[in-house]
């Protein structure tokens, strides 16, 4: 009986190996289809800093924003091709365009929105020969801040009518938000990484607790990773629910159906994999192991949040480097997240806070629990340290279906996988996944 449970475990298990292969095979795939979000965040940056521009000293200019922002801005806007630009696009092309034909050319199709037909009209004045004498006020064209400075200094009117002064100011901290986080993040993550390879060559670093693994195999690793997490949870599930969803949310608008879609179908993601966890882990015994088999141990939570903010620093500089070699090497390989994109579109509350509590509350507790709590421990004990923080950090990475951000996630994966080992706690490990997905998003939502 035994044996014949056995054999089915194994079928099972070569099965959903199988397919997960050839899942993620042809995720991997798509993702050079899906676009990356690199573009949108350049121009969105480049907007930024053209709007920063004159609240920013001209002797710092030069360092934060970079020689001519404006030109870069339409030089950037050139490249998108007519039938692909949007509607904004084409207006501050236009507004920014100097030849007259290729004004022509950019406006020959009108806008939906009456506001921008209102500045296609004082441009089509302007190239028949009218003088401009008048412009309207911002609170009476519905125009944003940005689009509006533009279409009025080009068309010719003074900057005391044209720069909102508190909008500039504004995006000026959001400029220096942007560039100077990241920037002192890696430079205290590199003297960290400094100072302990300095500690370890001296052989003072601190030994690290030993890794308590639950009895499992590596046959109920992929069971957990190929049937719970890839062919249920990312392929089943889905597959059933976004047809409801979709259904249920069909009369929202767009922001708050998609976040909603997101929410639920990462919820539903997470069924399969903790019911199999609860399984696998029911009949053992974990009496006398401090924190159980998935070594938690919460508290005390000061140590914990330092010794995450300590990784995160840390991995900051190394995910950066690889993210930029991997860009500099093969290029821009597409296929960004779908949930960056998310968030660089929604300016709704709702929507926001569901991709929120998505990313930076479910996602690091749900993943951290599976390759971190579970597929690590397993592998250690039956791989080693290296091999296991390696293969767990693989394939994290690979589970997110994108070839562009492979590099990144890997060395993520391997700075988390680290932070168990040198911890002996699962808790820090999702503080610092929660910490890295919520500075991310802060980082959208400045650009946006």
């Amino acid at each position: 009986m035994r044996q014949a449970k056995t054999s089915w475990k194994w079928a099972i298990a070569l099965f959903s190996l199988l397919l997960t292969v050839l899942i993620w095979r042809q995720g991997l795939q798509e993702s050079f289809e899906r676009p990356s979000v690199a573009p949108k965040i350049s121009l969105m940056q480049t907007e930024m800093a053209v709007s920063a521009s004159s609240a920013i000293p001209e002797s710092l200019q030069d360092l934060f924003l970079g020689s001519e922002p404006e030109e870069k801005l339409y030089q950037t806007l050139k490249k998108i091709p007519l039938e692909q630009i949007e509607d904004r696009q084409r207006l501050l092309l236009a507004v920014m365009e100097e030849s007259e034909d290729e004004q022509k050319l950019i406006l020959k199709t009108n806008f939906k929105d009456k506001n921008f037909e209102t500045i296609r009209g004082y441009i089509l004045d302007r190239q028949k020969g009218k003088k401009l004498t008048e412009f309207p006020n911002i609170d009476e064209i519905k125009l944003d801040p940005f689009l509006y400075k533009i279409s009025c200094s080009n068309l010719g009117f003074s900057d005391e009518k044209c720069i909102n002064k508190k909008y500039s100011s504004l995006s000026a901290l959001r400029l220096l938000t942007s560039q100077l986080l990241p920037f002192f993040a890696s430079f205290i993550g590199c003297i960290l990484l400094i100072r302990y390879a300095f500690i370890f060559l001296r052989k003072k670093n601190t030994p690290w607790p030993e890794m308590i693994a639950p009895p499992l195999t590596l046959i109920d690793m992929v069971l957990l990773i190929s049937g719970g997490f890839v062919v249920i949870g990312e392929v089943f599930f889905p597959a059933l629910i976004i047809p409801i969803t979709d259904l249920l949310f069909n009369n929202l608008s767009s922001p708050l159906k998609e976040s909603l879609r997101v929410f639920i179908g990462y919820c539903s993601m997470t069924i399969a994999p903790l019911f199999i966890i609860r399984y696998q882990l029911m009949g053992l015994v974990s009496s006398g192991i401090d924190g159980g088999w998935l070594q938690w141990k919460i508290k005390p939570i000061q140590a914990g949040l330092l010794k995450s903010i300590s990784g995160w620093l840390m991995v900051m500089p190394l995910v950066l480097l690889s993210g930029w070699l991997m860009n500099e090497i093969v290029g821009d390989q597409g296929g960004s997240n779908p949930l960056l994109e998310l968030v660089l579109g929604s300016d709704e509350f709702i929507p926001l806070s569901l991709l929120l509590i998505t990313t930076v509350l479910l996602a690091p507790i749900f993943e951290e629990l599976v390759f971190r709590g579970i597929l690590l421990p397993v592998l250690v004990s039956k791989v080693g340290k290296i091999s296991g923080v390696l293969l767990s950090a693989l394939i994290f990475a690979l589970a997110h279906l994108s070839v562009g951000e492979l590099p990144p996630l890997f060395v993520l994966g391997i700075g988390l996988g680290l932070m168990r080992l040198s911890s002996g706690r699962l808790f820090p490990c999702a503080l610092m996944h929660s910490l890295w997905n919520g500075v991310t998003f802060i980082s959208l939502l400045l650009v946006a």
